[in-house]
């Protein structure tokens, strides 16, 4: 069947959306970054949100089972993720992108965060769907995330209007090789909190432990490992094991959420915890994530950002441990920006990002940069009960 055949038979099975009393939900898996998802149209979804989230509960197998079995979750954060994309309503972005979080073993959702991973393929996404179309040998898509209400052009390959997904762009955490997205963030402080640095103070101190509490992109607690008795070299597994770790990392979790603005973060997956020690690797620094208590395989993209914030001042908490390999260039008249690379590492490789920095000594970000890769994985409808549908 060729391409054109096999999306008329698609188009025409959306509208068989019953079959035997379960609804028939167009749906796209794909991997984005490090990250994989669910991405829907917002149009393919009910207009109300308690029957909009209880239905991506179905979706995702998100019930209290931290298998999943009955749902397209694969158990784990980093694959139980959902993208919500629609035409944007906002002057000068194309798409507007809602991100929301399937919380693993347990019946709820959180829509607080960004996810940065799932974003790189929200381009691709909107070209596959026939959302948008674009000419030419490359797409600059520009997304405004619902989020956060911040801002980022996605820029990647495409070849008769579809995007090319091979190529020669590597990341750490992932398989093999695949054709860039390059992703510019713009004006990313403050983007849950308000803020850069949401407790009024660049370093503040939460149980006895040296905490720098900062929200670029990310809402992020940057913590020095050694504080805690480790050297924030083990292994997720070694600390996803570590109970008195993750009790003591909950307790600050839950003091610097309320003193960032956050309320009760009891059940929401932000801040972030970061444990922060020296490079091993060549890179600025090395890490260990919490989202928010199982140790994260990677580190994920707009924590990256935050933790890299974190890493470059001198007055914060971890300002010491980091190693950076060049000064930052030197800022350019007509700008008056500089620049600043700092490579993260994480548990499956290193993550580079770029930061851009006002010239003056006000210390403002202005924008990041990184490079993810994305891949459509699968594409169909997805299953839930017609009593979810109608809300029943």
């Amino acid at each position: 069947m060729s391409a054109s055949n096999a999306g008329d038979a698609y188009d025409r099975r959306k509208d068989e959306r019953i079959v035997s009393n379960q609804t028939a939900i167009p749906y796209m898996q794909m991997r984005g970054g490090s990250s994989k998802g669910v991405y829907f149209l917002s149009t393919d979804l009910p207009a109300d949100p308690i029957t909009r989230d209880n239905l991506l509960k179905w979706v995702m197998g998100a019930h209290g089972d931290p298998r999943q079995i009955d749902g397209l979750g694969g158990g784990d954060p980093l694959t139980s993720k959902i993208a919500i994309i629609e035409i944007s309503q906002h002057d000068g972005c194309d798409i507007d992108y809602s991100f929301v979080q399937a919380l693993v073993g347990e019946d709820r959702l959180d829509d607080t965060p960004n996810c940065g991973n799932l974003l790189s393929a929200v381009g691709a996404f909107a070209l596959e769907s026939g959302l948008l179309r674009r000419s030419g040998d490359s797409a600059d898509i520009d997304v405004f995330m619902t989020n956060s209400s911040k801002r980022c052009q996605l820029s990647f390959p495409i070849k008769n209007g579809l995007p090319v997904y091979d190529g020669a762009a590597r990341i750490d955490g992932v398989f093999g090789t695949s054709a860039p997205v390059v992703c510019h963030y713009a004006d990313l402080a403050g983007s849950a909190c308000g803020s850069l640095w949401p407790t009024g103070s660049i370093r503040d101190d939460f149980l006895g432990f040296s905490a720098s509490c900062v929200d670029n992109g990310m809402p992020v607690v940057a913590l020095r490992a050694e504080e805690f008795g480790i050297s924030g070299r083990e292994t997720p597994d070694v600390l996803n094991a570590n109970d008195d770790l993750k009790q003591k990392l909950e307790a600050v979790r839950l003091l610097a959420g309320a003193a960032m603005g956050l309320g009760d973060v009891t059940g929401k997956t932000v801040p972030k915890m970061c444990l922060i020690s020296t490079p091993i690797n060549g890179g600025a620094i090395h890490t260990r994530t919490f989202i928010p208590k199982t140790c994260h395989k990677a580190i994920g993209v707009l924590g990256a950002v935050s933790a890299a914030t974190a890493a470059i001042h001198p007055d914060s908490a971890v300002y010491d441990l980091a190693i950076m390999p060049q000064a930052p260039t030197e800022a350019q008249e007509d700008t008056q920006e500089t620049q600043t690379d700092v490579t993260i590492e994480h548990p499956s490789g290193v993550f580079d990002v770029t930061l851009r920095l006002s010239a003056g000594r006000d210390f403002e970000i202005l924008g990041a940069g990184l490079l993810r890769t994305a891949r459509l994985l699968a594409r169909g409808e997805v299953f839930v009960p017609l009593s979810v549908w109608k809300g029943a």
